[in-house]
């Protein structure tokens, strides 16, 4: 009896996404250092983690909203606008702690109106966060006039403080707080319980007496306070903010990063730990085809298909019941 339960244990452990992540994350490391020693360097995964410390928090919002069935493709504005309002405030001789607040409370707010519109309307979030992206980013265009704004170095202690002059703390702090309380959030709470349990079955949490619109709303205007603590960290990183680094597609990072990571589109199914595996794993294999001069181009078709690879592994399930 003890061999059998140990037995289905394994077969279990076998298929969570995220046990499979780990071991090609293992795999890939292996693999690229025997090409390329440099990869596993201190410095080089130091790289990583500060080049995915702005998609790594977007994400969190990202499963977050996933989580609860939800989705917003207008992250990436949020976050940049959030960044030009920071610089406006900086550049017209404000304190950065007054821009801090200033940027994470605009965010917050387009996150909450997200959410509003989402919950009265009953429509499909994919298409009213595809209309308020162009809406945010017309915003920013207006407040920038298209120019490129400077955080006149206010910013910089963030990326320049280092641990033992290798690691970055405030930056991996701010990851890591975001992922912190976004586990914590939906693991030990029950407001995270009852998002969990909305985006799993909107209609039978809303017959268990739930207030359906209340956690939505929630769940979009925590993800628009995620984008301006990622704004924060984007200001610390390059220096500068224009408009146009929405075009850099920053939602549909961290979309991939969850998906890859084991949250599905259903609602109600995958963690943080599965996403923030995700966000490693995206951040490492993009790395990796760096380090090893892979084309620019070949990297855009490996990208795209490990989206798909995601979603259909995920869907695995329904593909074996059919």
């Amino acid at each position: 009896m003890a061999e059998a339960a140990a037995r289905t244990k394994a077969k279990i452990d076998l298929k969570d996404q995220r046990i499979l992540l780990w071991l090609i994350i293992l795999v890939l490391c292996v693999v690229v250092t025997a090409i390329n020693p440099r990869f596993l360097s201190v410095d080089n995964i130091m790289v990583v983690l500060q080049q995915v410390s702005v998609v790594g928090i977007l994400t969190m919002g990202m499963a977050l909203l996933l989580i609860s069935g939800g989705i917003d493709l207008s992250m990436g504005s949020i976050m940049v606008f959030s960044a030009v309002v920071m610089a406006k405030v900086i550049m017209g001789g404000g304190d950065p702690a007054l821009a801090i607040v200033a940027g994470l409370s605009v965010s917050t707010l387009f996150g909450f109106i997200n959410g509003v519109i989402i919950a009265k309307s009953r429509c499909l979030p994919l298409i009213i966060t595809l209309g308020m992206a162009n809406v945010y980013f017309g915003i920013s265009l207006v407040v920038s006039n298209g120019k490129f704004l400077n955080f006149q170095q206010k910013f910089e202690w963030i990326r320049r403080t280092k641990l033992w002059d290798v690691v970055p703390v405030y930056m991996l702090a701010f990851f890591a707080l975001v992922v912190a309380f976004t586990a914590i959030l939906l693991n030990l709470t029950k407001t995270g319980r009852r998002i969990v349990a909305v985006g799993g079955n909107e209609e039978n949490a809303y017959l268990s007496g739930l207030r359906i619109n209340r956690f939505k709303i929630l769940a979009y205007t925590v993800s628009g306070f995620f984008c301006g603590v990622a704004s924060i960290v984007f200001a610390a990183r390059l220096d500068s903010v224009t408009s146009s680094a929405t075009s850099a597609n920053y939602e549909l990072s961290a979309l991939t990063a969850s998906i890859v990571g084991g949250v599905t589109f259903e609602g109600g199914r995958g963690t943080i730990l599965g996403a923030f595996t995700g966000v490693l794993l995206i951040g490492l294999l993009s790395n990796a085809m760096t380090v090893l001069s892979i084309n620019s181009y070949i990297q855009k078709i490996v990208q795209g298909a490990i989206i798909v690879l995601a979603v259909v592994f995920s869907n695995m399930d329904k593909i074996k019941r059919n």
